[in-house]
């Protein structure tokens, strides 16, 4: 059976190659082949990994391929726990150090088995070049450490614990499977890397194949050994059955993907928010729910930095509040600096394929700029309009004076009766225009001549703006 170790490792692969290797044991196939091509993972995803292979009924190959592939940082963990190690030609193996966890802040300590592959500055001596010609002695190789000259330490203590905890399972790997033991150590330190050839030279894997057919033609006849004994390998000739992941792999990977999670994360705090401020929508809340129980599925099993989640939430509840109280602004940009800070924040950017892209995060801030930019437009555009309801309503439009009065009197509007104040003398008929509310008194003043009272004509009460 053929199983594919594509991309990042996270809960996806995971999920994957343990119900693989499942499925291979019930089937009894004769062998399992990963065929890895990785530039890192998850710490947690790769020790559940190495747990399965380590447990297998069936033996299990690591290939390295195709050609151009590479087993870096966690691949090189697996690859090591396989019963069988293999390479294809031009592929890369190694850079197996640990990187820090939140950003790399100091005293943060180091979770994940690896970055991208590389070795580091500071493991690199100065003005050295990174590779050296194939007929000079392979800037890779390193020396046998000898016991009592062990590396010198370096970096703060939670480092050092995080990377001789590495070296410390990635040589008990290697003493289990009989391979190089002071590779997997400089890997771990120094970030070391070996080709293919390399590694076959230094005995850290035992066959270097161009293909799956060639592969299974060199395993054959092999040893290894298995939690139940020995057992030896006939896979020569042996009918190759892929594994291709299935709709649950394909769900995981989407919901476990940093950007989608992000997303999840911030649909569902909109959704609830819109559903509080209009309730009885049921299609906000609903969406908003759903969404933020995926994302708190996501979340659980990524390596998030929960401040920068607590950072999200009082950012989108900050720019909520700005709407319901004057603030003048404070209450939503206050939000919009901690919406970003926490994006910011929210996963570790070092470890492969598992970062929000910094575009994904400055479109989130934009938008959340503009929309929070035009709900304050409109709300300072909704102060300056006339009040269409309400008694306030009432100034500006026309009433009728019901008798004669200088002073005080009493005007019909809106087929209401009213008490009036006037500067003014009004003549009993006359269109009156209202210039204030004061309590239950409106003050009015003349706007045309009275009507002649002797023609029993009268103006009507329209209630119209002049």
């Amino acid at each position: 059976m053929l199983l594919d170790i594509q991309g990042g490792i996270g809960p996806a692969t995971r999920d994957y190659l343990v119900r693989g290797l499942e499925q291979a044991a019930d089937q009894q196939a004769a062998a399992v082949v990963l065929r890895i091509d990785t530039p890192g993972g998850l710490d947690a995803a790769t020790r559940d990994i190495n747990q399965a292979i380590l447990a297998s009924k069936v033996p299990v190959i690591g290939w390295v391929a195709p050609q151009g592939a590479r087993a870096a940082s966690a691949g090189t963990y697996i690859l090591y726990a396989c019963h069988l190690a293999a390479m294809a030609p031009a592929t890369s193996m190694g850079a197996a150090t640990p990187v820090q966890m939140g950003g790399g802040g100091p005293g943060t300590p180091p979770a994940v088995p690896g970055g991208e592959g590389g070795t580091p500055s500071a493991a690199r001596p100065p003005n050295k070049p990174p590779s050296q010609p194939s007929d000079q002695p392979p800037a890779n190789d390193p020396p046998a450490p000898s016991a009592d000259a062990p590396s010198p330490p370096s970096g703060d203590a939670m480092t050092r614990k995080a990377v001789n905890d590495s070296v410390a399972y990635l040589r008990s790997l290697a003493e289990l499977r009989g391979r190089n033991v002071e590779f997997a150590e400089q890997a771990v330190r120094n970030a070391a890397t070996l080709t293919a050839e390399q590694a076959l030279k230094q005995k850290v894997v035992e066959i270097v194949a161009d293909d799956i057919d060639s592969l299974l033609a060199q395993a054959d006849g092999r040893t290894v050994r298995l939690r139940d004994g020995a057992v030896t390998l006939t896979t020569r000739g042996k009918p190759v059955t892929s594994v291709e992941p299935d709709w649950r792999f394909k769900l995981l990977a989407v919901l476990t993907n940093p950007s989608v999670a992000y997303m999840l994360l911030l649909a569902g705090m909109y959704g609830l928010l819109l559903e509080g401020y209009n309730p009885g929508a049921v299609l906000p809340g609903v969406f908003g729910a759903i969404c933020l129980l995926l994302a708190l599925y996501a979340l659980q099993v990524l390596p998030v930095n929960y401040a920068g989640v607590a950072l999200i939430v009082l950012g989108v509840v900050l720019m909520a509040l700005e709407f319901t109280m004057p603030s003048f602004g404070v209450l939503g940009i206050g939000g919009l600096v901690a919406l970003i800070v926490g994006s910011l924040i929210l996963f570790d950017t070092d470890v492969p394929g598992f970062g929000v892209p910094g575009q994904l995060i400055l479109g989130i801030g934009v938008t959340s700029a503009l929309g929070f930019m035009g709900v304050i437009w409109l709300a300072a555009r909704t102060r300056n309009r006339p009040v269409t309801t309400g008694a306030d309503e009432m100034v500006g439009h026309r009433a009728i004076a019901l008798e004669d009065f200088t002073g005080h009197g009493h005007v019909r509007i809106r087929g209401e009766v009213w008490q009036a104040q006037s500067s003014m003398p009004v003549a009993r008929g006359q269109p009156v225009q209202v210039l204030a509310l004061a309590g239950l008194v409106l003050h009015v003043t003349p706007v045309e001549a009275p009507p002649d009272v002797r023609s029993g004509a009268r103006p009507r009460d329209t209630g119209a703006r002049p």
